[in-house]
């Protein structure tokens, strides 16, 4: 592929964001300027990246030419176009995966969903032990999480468990999260040490915010009930639970965790404009699901994506075939490893894709 058109495009394109910072309207739109401030970080590492690219390869062709010379310059031209051939691939790659247009959500923070799925106990338990691990790498990367909803379960765990995340670059880390996750544990309470195989579905969203998604009041059917569970007094004896119904899709969204009306109502919001965002996305990328017949980089959120095996002390995402040998320390949040490579491959398939 010759990169050099892309380069230069990639440089007007650069020039014409720093023309956009240096007007101070542009900052009036806080959002905004953060946007041109991320692409414009992206476009200047691009063309660093590209403008040695073209370099280098100028420079392999001159000491090719040297090579033929049979004096010293010869013997060191050798030993640069050894460095030059390693250098020019790596270069080529990074500037060839910026031609992969960035995901518009990749910058949003997200409101993550964990919900049991088959194995009863097991199950609710294991969406505590998800919920702990996205909320320790959450706090490794100097994110912000708030928890939006719970729904316990009878023998301990959650049914379900709502929350964000709030940070750089949050949906771009964490999108590939969205599947069906599948554990391999023995349990405590089985006394013939049987291992017990369960599944926990996670949704990852990228937040909405209002001038994303128009709701319309008479779309919506809201109704305040009496909150259950854990909470102390102050939440059993009071109607501060809020339920959502979002007319025109069937969407349901509770909220129960705070003792205020008012702020589960917000926070009811926030999921809902979210979900519905979601749906958004979806369909737009709906043509290109369909030609990979998968959602993009994830796999259809009904398959399996990930298993744990507790007693291998593995680790495995069926989606790039990756097993880890370090269970004990994932389950805690360490997880960057993980990730890293799904990104990664996110990229190459759609690379790939454009260039199809």
């Amino acid at each position: 592929m010759d990169l050099q058109p892309h380069i230069e495009k990639f440089a007007a394109r650069m020039a014409e964001v720093e023309t956009d910072l240096g007007d101070p309207k542009v900052f009036e739109n806080n959002r905004r300027a953060q946007e041109l401030g991320r692409e414009y970080s992206r476009l200047k590492d691009l063309v660093t990246k590209g403008e040695r690219y073209l370099k280098a390869r100028e420079e392999l062709a001159e000491n090719q030419e040297l090579v033929n010379g049979g004096d010293e310059m010869a013997e060191m031209a050798v030993e640069e176009i050894a460095r030059l051939e390693t250098e020019i691939p790596v270069l080529e790659k990074e500037v060839e995966m910026g031609l992969v247009p960035p995901d518009a959500a990749d910058s949003r923070n997200t409101i993550i969903e964990i919900r049991a799925g088959a194995g009863g106990d097991e199950a609710a338990l294991f969406v505590g032990d998800l919920f702990r691990m996205y909320t320790h790498f959450a706090s490794a990367q100097g994110w912000k999480h708030e928890l939006m909803s719970t729904s316990d379960a009878a023998m301990g765990g959650y049914k379900e468990i709502i929350f964000s995340l709030a940070g750089e670059e949050v949906y771009k880390q964490m999108k590939f999260e969205s599947g069906v996750h599948r554990v391999q544990r023995v349990p405590a309470t089985e006394a013939s040490g049987r291992i017990h195989t369960s599944t926990v579905t996670v949704a990852v969203l990228p937040e909405a915010e209002e001038v994303d998604i128009e709701i319309k009041p008479e779309e919506l059917e809201i109704s305040a009930t009496r909150a259950s569970g854990p909470g102390g007094q102050g939440v059993n004896t009071t109607d501060s639970a809020v339920q959502i119904v979002h007319k025109p899709t069937g969407l349901i969204v509770r909220c129960s965790d705070e003792r205020s009306q008012i702020k589960n109502r917000a926070k009811a919001m926030k999921v809902l404009r979210s979900r519905l965002l979601d749906q958004m996305l979806a369909e737009e990328n709906a043509k290109y699901a369909a030609e990979r017949k998968a959602q993009v980089g994830t796999g259809e959120r009904n398959e399996r994506i990930r298993t744990y095996n507790f007693p291998q002390s593995r680790v495995t995402d069926h989606r790039i075939d990756l097993t880890m040998h370090s269970l004990s320390t994932f389950i805690e949040g360490d997880i960057g490893e993980m990730i890293a490579p799904l990104i990664q491959n996110d990229l190459e398939e759609k690379l790939a894709a454009l260039q199809a």
